[in-house]
């Protein structure tokens, strides 16, 4: 286990890496008791890259050079019809029954590397792809179908309930509204540093 690393993991000790065939042997050494989510990484995540269904991000702790967590994002619509959020559109004179949305398809922190902030840096790299992502095509919503082991993080992350279930995944949502039109408004002004630190 990696017991030296520190509680805290900045952003700087970070290195992010679009997964590619070249990290085949890499993969296969991480640990995670979620077996679904180290299954995907190692035997789905290239192919559905390679097939244009989502892509992966592999997040490496730097000192060490060890893959510490990954995240796969994709393209998806969120379904309002018949949601609270939904009727707040409709109130506004929307009345579409799904909106564009980004979505987690998966985000795992390696076994050695939990509780160390990783896990909230992927989601603001989601927030931030989506963000660019806004500059040539509208999409609005970060969504997640939350594990119910994952849902406390990301209510902390001010993700909201779309509907309750009383089992499996529970869809959740982020309205990226605020800072879309943030960033759009001063885009001349921002650094990229500026932009990391904000989110």
């Amino acid at each position: 286990m990696t017991k030296d690393a520190p509680e805290k993991i900045s952003l700087s000790d970070l290195r992010i890496e679009k997964l590619s065939k070249r990290h085949n042997k890499i993969i296969d050494n991480f640990q995670s008791s979620n077996k679904e989510l180290k299954d995907f990484l190692v035997e789905d995540a290239l192919d559905n890259q390679e097939m244009a269904i989502s892509t992966t991000y592999l997040w490496f702790f730097n000192p060490k050079n060890e893959l510490a967590a990954y995240i796969t994002i994709l393209a998806d619509a969120i379904r309002i019809h018949g949601t609270r959020l939904g009727k707040s559109f409709v109130d506004q004179g929307v009345n579409y029954k799904t909106l564009p949305a980004m979505k987690i398809g998966r985000l795992c922190v390696d076994d050695n590397y939990v509780k160390k902030g990783i896990g909230k840096q992927t989601t603001y790299f989601a927030m931030k792809k989506m963000i660019r992502m806004n500059e040539v095509i509208g999409c609005r919503f970060l969504v997640v179908d939350a594990k119910p082991d994952s849902v406390k993080f990301y209510k902390k992350m001010d993700f909201e309930v779309l509907k309750q279930r009383e089992k499996g995944t529970l869809p959740m949502y982020y309205d990226m509204i605020k800072l879309i039109k943030y960033f759009k408004e001063n885009k001349t002004k921002l650094s990229k540093a500026k932009e990391e630190s904000i989110l």
